[in-house]
């Protein structure tokens, strides 16, 4: 009887704690839902068939100016560190065989082995490749951090990785997640992408022949006809029955490997785009997006289900922007992502801008939109907030800043605002400005994006080694190639196709000087150039 009371009242203190749902698809773009996160509906928001990402932006909010980093690893990074990915230095996606000892001993490690054009005038800097570690580690470039799934989960949260991880390179403590404070882990590695997504090649597991991007287990499913984005969906609905039958709180980061590449078809959805249609590859992807709607409505369903849907939040978010520079997904080159400029791998707004949505039962106003800028590494202190974990201590400095009161107190700011005849559309909303005394932000925050890094030898269109900073409206493009900086007014022209830093050198020098200085304070990675072996000028330098 002693010990039944205090049982009982931690049980009722952990009841009272939300679930936390962090639902995240990777290269999924601005434009590849119905869900309409710009002035208006685009054309190419009506391609393809999303109903669920409808329903959950119905019952949330729509974060209109959410930003990621041009590529995958950077991001997932610092959602679990809560660093700015330049911070972190890790500025590019991890190489599976980064670190790979060379000898039976281990001493000797292997270098970053991704395409580099040896002919190039810019040489990529030295980054940490090796990603994040939870442990004191004398491996190289590789830094250590105290990872939010950790303070999570030592928080009483049960923890659940499901898909794809991509923290630390092959050999890293970080490549299993459960070093990283996940008590349960379906499938993530270190591995960015499947080396299939059907079921009938065994996610890639062929007999006698090992894949790097084989994905482990679901055994269960080799040699039948399950999407990997089904059954990564089943099985991570299969682990929330434990901790919710028992009345403890979970975190479950959903994080599938679709829409990256191989694009693959989800044959529940082939047939019907090809009937519309689109070319074979065209259809492949748009099948992969409906199967991953598919999932957030087995989701939302699942939560209805088990009665914990009003205390769920859901968190709906995309690595990186659409992948865009190449064919892999049909049609031509460079236009998935209109109006926006450039695709994943760019500093333009087409390779960073990305969805995201958040509903918190209760606290955010259903159907609103918000427009101040948020950032991955925002999303650290965030979910903490969220889950009532206030006293943690962190290795590492975090940049992030908590959006608990833009989700909350700004979506109902801009719903009474609405009511009021304040905003009354989407392109008057460009311009509407939640006060920082409201949402604890600074509505006009900067966001620097930064790629110092070479990935398309075969095709550099306003990709590579491009920095960035936006303020407001106001955004400022650091081409390192051509040692030249380019603004653009994004309320004005935010396809980013109008050049005017001629007509406004001031903004150029002030962008240019915050820009500089912070990822100097960072020490962030720069290139060298190949013809002097020095480090390229920082923008404010030029």
């Amino acid at each position: 009887m002693l010990l039944a009371a205090p049982l009982a009242s931690c049980t009722e203190s952990q009841d009272e704690r939300p679930n936390i749902v962090f639902f995240l698809l990777d290269d999924f773009g601005w434009l590849d839902s119905s869900v309409a996160y710009g002035e208006e509906q685009y054309p190419n928001n009506l391609r393809f068939d999303t109903p669920n990402m409808q329903r959950l932006s119905e019952q949330g909010v729509i974060v209109t100016n959410a930003y990621a980093c041009p590529v995958s690893s950077p991001t997932r990074t610092s959602v679990m560190t809560g660093m700015h990915a330049a911070h972190e230095g890790v500025t590019m996606f991890l190489a599976n065989n980064s670190n790979v000892p060379t000898d039976a001993t281990g001493g000797t490690r292997g270098t970053f082995k991704v395409n580099e054009n040896e002919e190039d005038t810019l040489i990529r800097p030295e980054w940490n490749y090796n990603g994040i570690t939870p442990y004191e580690c004398d491996m190289p470039y590789m830094i250590q951090v105290t990872p939010m799934a950790q303070l999570l989960k030592d928080a009483g949260y049960f923890t659940i990785l499901a898909g794809k991880a991509h923290y630390g390179s092959m050999g890293t403590a970080s490549s299993s997640p459960y070093n990283l404070g996940f008590t349960v882990n379906l499938s993530g590695s270190y591995a960015g992408m499947p080396a299939s997504y059907q079921g009938e090649d065994n996610y890639g597991n062929k007999p006698g022949e090992w894949k790097l991007h084989s994905v482990p287990g679901f055994f269960e499913y080799w040699g039948s006809d399950t999407h990997l984005t089904e059954a990564l969906t089943v099985n991570a609905l299969k682990s929330l029955d434990y901790p919710i039958d028992n009345g403890i709180p979970f975190y479950l980061n959903l994080a599938h490997y679709a829409t990256h590449t191989p694009i693959q078809p989800d044959k529940r959805y082939y047939d019907k785009y090809r009937e519309r249609g689109m070319d074979h590859l065209q259809a492949c992807y748009g099948s992969m997006v409906e199967g991953a709607d598919k999932s957030l409505g087995d989701l939302l369903d699942y939560l209805d289900a088990k009665g914990v849907a009003e205390n769920t939040v859901i968190i709906f978010y995309s690595d990186n922007g659409g992948h865009s520079v190449n064919t892999s997904k049909g049609g031509d080159a460079h236009v998935y992502n209109l109006p926006l400029r450039e695709g994943k791998g760019s500093c333009y707004e087409g390779g960073v801008r990305v969805p995201m949505m958040v509903y918190i039962p209760g606290k955010t106003a259903a159907g609103t939109r918000v427009n101040t800028p948020v950032m991955p590494q925002d999303l650290f202190p965030t979910i903490l907030e969220l889950a009532g974990v206030d006293d943690y201590q962190t290795i590492q400095e975090v940049d992030g800043e908590s959006l608990v009161r833009l989700f909350t107190d700004g979506s109902q700011y801009v719903a009474e605002a609405k009511r009021a005849g304040k905003v009354n559309g989407q392109k008057e909303e460009n311009a509407f400005r939640i006060p920082e005394s409201v949402s604890g932000l600074d509505p006009e925050r900067s966001v620097i994006s930064h790629f110092p890094h070479q990935w398309r030898i075969e095709d550099q269109y306003d990709v590579d080694f491009l920095s960035a900073i936006r303020k407001g409206d106001w955004k400022l493009v650091y081409r390192m190639h051509d040692l030249d900086l380019e603004l653009y007014n994004l309320r004005e022209d935010l396809g980013e196709r109008n050049n005017i830093a001629a007509q406004h050198p001031e903004r150029v020098k002030e962008l240019a000087s915050e820009l500089s200085n912070t990822l100097r304070k960072w020490d962030a990675p720069m290139p060298t150039v190949r013809a002097t072996g020095k480090k390229l000028p920082m923008p404010d330098e030029l």
